[in-house]
């Protein structure tokens, strides 16, 4: 079931943050020992010290007839017997000088190559040289006691990942996987993580627990921290995540239900807050929301992403999945509802991870307004039909088992898994660019964001995700400019904070406070609005630090789609009318 796009005529364009230039279509915007192991060790040691006919297997007498002295390895030696004209690069390690060896390698090479054109280059330390030999001037070398080895100068290939799925594609984050420069840290504050499996190769530095509840299992039993840590930095084969490169921190909140307490995830906010330059953590994943519609006016959540915001670390949330397929449901729930951290929508690839011109968000993925008038998702990821790795036993693989792809894999859909592909190419960029900040690091994501012709106004924010273009992002802008003059100094005169009060002030007193903001700001084309401040304010309930919260996911998307191939196929029914979304709030 695809979406009507609907009319960019029903956008509310806002004093707040000014309308678009003409022919323009998306305006400056918002924020903004031994054994068998021993043996096994010393047999292929005295292996490598054969003679190279030896470990051909084939005759020890070379070219000349002569017994090949140095180690060659078996495939080198029958290409140069097999092609005795033809020119190889190689190494060659003396057991003496280096002058030694390319004495003997003058003297093995061939006469129709100069002196220049054989010896390439010497190398002191280690007495060897790099030179170009024929085949038999390579054999004729290594019948000399003098010579060591003979190995071939071969390319040197980073070590790389790979996927079978189609969102690192449409994501652009492919090419960063061959990179040999260090990724930060991500912060996965989720249900834990199941540290054993191979997807992380021993990256997870530190596994903290955080959760006040009795029903949580060690390591992952729900399997949503696992999935999204999977998708945001995993290295399997066909598997890897945006950021395979990067170490993990797992703090688990929730239990096996996938409840989790709004005091627990501050709890988490608070301990990255304190240790991410012991773990170099520069970004932190939230793939849940809180069950309470909130204010960032009173809301302890949104205060407690803010101070991480502020101190470097950028911010990652799920943007729901409460969502309408015909219409904004607006975004009510912290920490998704924040100005300043960057909110993922899910998108639909509908099978055709390289164009976009048919990409839209998922019909369940939130979008729209915040109760205090910002526009939400900023930017919008691949979310629908996603494959991660789950812990065996994980409960959400026993509530959904036609959704297991093996016994180590699963299949779900929802903006929890959109979020961590934004986290990944998050760290992506900072390892290309250590010291930008959480602003630049949002504003390079939100200009080069790919933009969907066929998303409705606002449901992708800026648009689609494309992580290797906001790397090679030249100066990008501010995202978080014209709220930047309401963050002043906290208390303890070193950190910063919000002025939330002074910014509703402000707002409301002037509609155009910020309308010359984002006059810098090129975000492409595409449907950007926001409303103002005062439509939303008044009579806004709070949120109880003890109120509970929900997986982003909610598990549910997967029931959204039940009338859907689940595996990817095509479309195959769409849910019953009678059938509507589950209530986020009741969510188990």
């Amino acid at each position: 079931m695809r979406l009507d796009r609907g009319s960019n005529g029903a956008l509310r364009w806002s004093a707040l943050w000014g309308k678009p230039s003409k022919g323009e279509t998306r305006s400056s915007a918002l924020w903004g020992k031994g054994g068998r192991g021993f043996l096994a060790t010393l047999t292929l040691a005295t292996a490598l010290a054969l003679p190279v006919g030896a470990l051909a297997g084939g005759s020890d007498q070379g070219y000349y007839g002569r017994q090949l002295r140095a180690f060659v390895p078996a495939d080198l030696a029958q290409a140069a017997r097999a092609n005795p004209g033809r020119i190889f690069s190689v190494i060659v390690q003396s057991r003496g000088s280096t002058g030694s060896v390319a004495s003997d390698v003058d003297d093995a090479a061939d006469a129709t190559l100069t002196k220049r054109d054989a010896l390439k280059r010497r190398f002191s330390t280690m007495g060897s040289v790099s030179a170009k030999l024929t085949g038999a001037a390579v054999l004729k070398l290594a019948s000399k006691k003098s010579v060591l080895s003979i190995t071939p100068d071969a390319p040197i290939v980073l070590s790389s990942y790979t996927s079978t799925e189609a969102w690192p594609y449409a994501a652009s984050v492919t090419r960063f996987w061959g990179s040999s420069t260090p990724a930060p840290t991500i912060a996965i504050v989720d249900s834990g993580i199941d540290a054993n499996r191979t997807d992380f190769g021993g990256r997870i530095v530190a596994d903290v627990k955080m959760t006040q509840l009795a029903n949580n299992s060690p390591g992952d039993g729900r399997g949503h921290g696992t999935f999204v840590a999977g998708i945001a930095a995993g290295s399997a084969p066909g598997k890897a995540g945006a950021s395979p490169q990067s170490k993990i921190v797992s703090i688990d909140v929730m239990d096996d239900k996938g409840m989790a307490m709004t005091s627990d995830v501050i709890a988490a906010a608070d301990w990255i807050l304190k240790n991410k330059d012991t773990y170099g953590i520069r970004v932190a994943n939230f793939s849940l929301h809180s069950s309470t519609p909130a204010s960032i006016l009173w809301d302890p959540l949104d205060a407690a992403v803010e101070r991480l915001w502020f101190g470097g670390v950028v911010v990652v949330a799920a943007a729901g999945n409460y969502g309408l397929p015909g219409g904004p449901s607006g975004v009510q729930y912290a920490p998704g509802n924040d100005p300043f951290v960057i909110t993922v929508g899910a998108v639909d690839l509908d099978g055709s991870p390289l164009w976009t011109r048919d990409d839209q968000a998922a019909p369940w993925s939130a979008y729209g307004y915040t109760l205090d008038g910002f526009a939400k998702p900023e930017i919008a990821a691949p979310g629908r039909y996603m494959v991660g790795p789950i812990p065996v036993g994980a409960t959400l693989g026993l509530e959904k088992p036609q959704n297991m792809r093996g016994a180590h894999y699963m299949q779900l859909s929802g903006t929890s898994f959109a979020a961590p592909i934004v986290a990944g190419a998050a760290a992506q960029i900072l390892a290309a660019h250590p010291s930008w900040t959480p602003n630049q690091v949002k504003g390079a994501l939100m200009v080069t964001a790919k933009h969907l012709p066929e998303a409705l106004p606002l449901s992708v924010g800026v648009g689609e995700v494309n992580g290797w273009a906001a790397a090679n992002a030249w100066q990008p802008p501010n995202a978080n400019a014209a709220l930047n003059q309401f963050v002043v100094s906290a208390s303890n005169g070193s950190d910063k904070v919000f002025d939330v009060a002074s910014w509703a002030s402000t707002a409301q007193a002037s509609a155009s406070w910020a309308s010359a903001s984002w006059s810098d700001a090129s975000w492409a084309s595409a449907s950007w609005a926001s409303s103002s401040y005062e439509d939303n304010a008044e009579d806004e309930p709070g949120v109880s630090p003890d109120a509970t919260l929900a997986p982003a996911d909610d598990v549910y998307a997967a029931e959204l789609e039940a009338g859907f191939d689940l595996d990817g196929d095509g479309l195959v029914g769409a849910p019953p009318a009678s059938d509507p979304p589950p209530d986020p709030l009741t969510l188990p």
